[in-house]
């Protein structure tokens, strides 16, 4: 038996495969990827290999290629899932689903516990590494949903549930447009950058975790790594996408390449946001935070990767959210007496002024601002009054931006 930790990922899609596995393998762990999708998970256990691409246009030459090797594909659906689950030298569950499809691998999980309590299992953590906000405590209460009160015992002592800040640029790839030393279906491109930053707190000791993961981040205020994140990198990608696509921009790096678009974006995330934020977590200082944003608005220029801007706004009710990437930050500057925020304004006019027929939020929010009117309409997402300073800077943005439809970039 390979005395190597073991790591299970469930979802062995362009996250997992191109994100997780990679830090994990490089660790020392022994990969396991568990998916529903059988063809996948053949593929997997044909080739036990696949390359990742990272994507950087400001090297030249080839791709700078990572092969990760030796991994297994396990199907979800069998009960190999639970020998998986089991197995004495598991360390560490992730996850890379989608906060929706969390509910539906829990009683699989909660299986598996079972079958590690009656197997005298050690002790193992679980990391939900989702695009979502306390996505592993959410995993965690469906997973106590399917359990005996054995088993809520056994849980309490040799399962740590950890919440994580995610942070990688994974866009589609064609594993055909890119030279490697082989070609896979399962090869993927993802952008240079990365971040994982965990809650260190529930995670349980004598886990394996004590070694650190290389590329893991360990923290005891992920609030506020969670806030950094929503309030730049999101907020950022949301203004980008929204200005670009009102100017007929294709992809992120064409929009923050307009010299209009990055103004804005540099202004939201330097001079509002970022100034809010500084003010209200006391261990990001302003210079160092200052080189964050910097780093966000280079990831963004990256021809490389091909991000295309309505990938990015997609949904734009729920990043209209009151405490999501673009009212949300508007709400902090407003606390702290940063106001103006009219960059932030812009980027919220923006992303009420996003038109596409194929996206069912875009189809009813331009339904609504044309019954509503716009500045009814903004009180109603916002909670904001007519007479605030909020709601009167997206409006006047909202009419600035008329001249941008249909504007040749």
């Amino acid at each position: 038996m390979s005395l190597k930790p073991r790591g299970l990922h469930f979802g062995a899609g362009n996250i997992g495969r191109g994100f997780i596995a990679p830090l994990l393998l490089r660790s020392g762990y022994h990969v396991v990827f568990a998916d529903v999708d059988k063809d996948l998970i053949d593929t997997i256990n044909r080739d036990k290999s696949y390359d990742v691409h990272i994507l950087d246009s400001t090297t030249e030459g080839a791709d700078n290629v990572e092969e990760v090797n030796r991994v297994k594909g396990v199907l979800a659906t069998t009960d190999d899932i639970l020998s998986e689950l089991a197995h004495p030298k598991l360390k560490l569950i992730t996850t890379a689903v989608g906060p929706p499809v969390l509910a539906k691998i829990a009683p699989t999980i909660a299986k598996g516990i079972k079958a590690r309590r009656e197997a005298g299992a050690g002790v193992i953590n679980i990391v939900a590494c989702e695009n979502a906000i306390g996505a592993t405590t959410q995993l965690e209460e469906h997973i106590h949903k399917h359990l005996e009160e054995e088993d809520k015992h056994y849980i309490s002592v040799h399962v740590g549930f950890a919440n994580c800040s995610v942070d990688r640029i994974v866009p589609p790839f064609d594993p055909h447009s890119h030279d490697g030393p082989t070609e896979s279906v399962l090869d993927v491109g993802v952008e240079n950058f990365f971040e994982w930053v965990v809650d260190a707190k529930p995670l349980k000791p004598n886990s394996g975790l004590e070694v650190p993961i290389k590329g893991m981040t360990l923290t005891e205020h992920l609030p506020a790594y969670n806030e950094r994140k929503l309030f730049t990198l999101n907020c950022g990608h949301a203004v980008t996408a929204y200005l670009g696509h009102l100017k007929g921009h294709t992809t992120i790096a064409d929009s923050i390449a307009d010299p209009e678009i990055l103004s804005i974006v540099q202004g939201a995330l330097h001079n509002e946001s970022g100034k809010a934020l500084c003010k209200r977590h006391s261990q990001f200082e302003e210079s160092q935070h200052k080189e964050y944003i910097n780093t966000i608005l280079r990831r963004f220029a990256n021809e490389a990767v091909k991000d295309d801007v309505v990938r990015v706004g997609r949904q734009p009710l729920r990043k209209l959210g009151k405490d999501d990437r673009l009212v949300g930050p508007t709400r902090l500057c407003v606390e702290y007496g940063i106001v103006p925020a009219q960059n932030l304004a812009m980027g919220i006019a923006a992303a009420l002024r996003y038109s596409n027929d194929d996206d069912e939020q875009s189809v009813e929010m331009q339904s609504k601002l044309r019954d509503l009117g716009v500045e009814a309409y903004i009180t109603e997402l916002t909670g904001w009054q007519k007479e605030e300073d909020a709601t009167k800077s997206v409006v006047e943005a909202y009419h600035k931006l008329e001249r941008w439809i249909n504007m040749p970039n």
